[in-house]
């Protein structure tokens, strides 16, 4: 690309709020690109998730770095990862960004959380001091080779120490160098409102499925101030369920007829995989 992820990332969401999508793969990765997304979403979450785990921190930078490379190798769409805590201190953080820049991902974003972290949305979490917090923030800007990646401060104390300090934490954390603030688990339409009054710099929304925050409509949001919606588990979630309902049906009816029509078909599978290219590759090179 004549551009870096980073710059392209800022490019869409400086032009329009943007919608972006979690996707757990390579193809889903695809399919986000083919429908017209903008930039796509790594979430811890789902990852730890897909390792047979909970959102506790358990997973190390490496095994982050690793998805992340599968899918900028899939998919021209910047991509923004979760880096939780940023897996340690401050000399921690600067790796960090090193190796997500070097897998081609356009930006991360890092919490205010203690270890063992938690999922934004449950309780039992807490937090580093906001100025430990800026320290990693200055050390993520200060590792950045490319100047357009996308460095974004995510505060969790909503829900430990209140709406009045993650307010103050954000504006902390804009002063350290954070080209972003991410408020998680939010509570209210109002509160959401109150935010984006209160803090001044691009925003990102997150609207995960069974939290705190309530789920709102993207153009709300939007037109709230919000540049960046994130969505960041709802197709795994979806695929989850989806596989789910197809193994029951193996099991208790011997076969799975009844779930075709909601399959990818061979030829639909193949396309995303691009099969037909590597076959007229391969006949090329054997002439």
């Amino acid at each position: 690309m004549a551009t870096s992820p980073g710059l392209r990332l800022r490019q869409a969401f400086a032009k329009q709020a943007i919608a972006v999508p979690g996707v757990f793969d390579a193809l889903v990765a695809r399919m986000a690109e083919r429908l017209g997304f903008s930039a796509i979403y790594l979430s811890g979450s789902a990852l730890s998730a897909g390792a047979g785990l909970p959102d506790v921190g358990l997973l190390s930078v490496t095994e982050f770095v690793e998805r992340a490379r599968i899918i900028t190798q899939a998919s021209s769409l910047p991509l923004l990862c979760d880096a939780d805590t940023g897996f340690g201190e401050a000399l921690n953080v600067e790796r960090t960004v090193h190796l997500f820049e070097l897998a081609g991902v356009a930006g991360i974003h890092l919490e205010d959380q203690e270890l063992p972290k938690r999922c934004g949305h449950l309780s039992g979490k807490r937090l580093i001091e906001p100025e430990a917090m800026a320290s990693k923030i200055r050390a993520a800007v200060a590792a950045r080779r490319d100047a357009d990646f996308v460095v974004i401060a995510r505060t969790d104390a909503r829900g430990v120490t209140g709406f009045d300090d993650a307010v103050r934490r954000a504006k902390i954390y804009l002063a350290a160098g954070a080209d972003a603030i991410f408020p998680e688990a939010l509570e209210s339409a109002e509160e959401f409102a109150a935010f984006a009054r209160e803090v001044q710099a691009p925003m990102l929304a997150n609207m995960t499925e069974f939290g705190r925050s309530p789920i709102l409509d993207f153009n709300d949001l939007a037109n709230l101030g919000y540049r960046m919606v994130l969505y960041p588990l709802s197709a795994y979630r979806s695929a989850l369920k989806a596989a789910q309902i197809t193994l029951a049906n193996i099991k208790d009816h011997g076969h799975q007829r009844d779930r075709l029509d909601q399959m990818l078909t061979r030829s639909e599978l193949y396309d995303l995989l691009q099969y037909k290219d590597f076959e007229e590759r391969d006949r090329k090179y054997f002439g």
